[in-house]
Formats: C-alpha cells, structure tokens, sequence
C-alpha cells in the first residue's frame, strides 16, 4: 500500500471514528462535516483508482 492510499485510509477511519462520535453524542453539525469529509476522500480515493470496502 502506498503512502497516499494510507493517508486516505488513515483519514477514512479517523472521519468514520469522529461520525459515530458525533451520532452518539447527538452532534449534528459535526456529524454532517464528517460525512462530507468521508464523502470527498472517497471520492478522492477513487478518482485514483482506490477503492476502500467501508
């Protein structure tokens, strides 16, 4: 695995971390930031030809 896709799968997993966080907490707003961040890396992570199961 290369040092970008690990840096994408490190980010991934941090956003996903902070989003069931923030669901449990009742969080909102943190909430959709966190899934408009998983939302461009994944995007970013394909737009390269990285996929991710998640």
């Amino acid at each position: 695995m290369g040092e970008f896709t690990t840096t994408i799968a490190s980010r991934l997993d941090q956003a996903y971390k902070g989003l069931e966080e923030a669901t449990s907490s009742g969080d909102d707003f943190l909430a959709d930031t966190l899934t408009a961040e998983i939302e461009d890396l994944r995007r970013l992570a394909e737009d390269h030809g990285i996929r991710f199961q998640r």
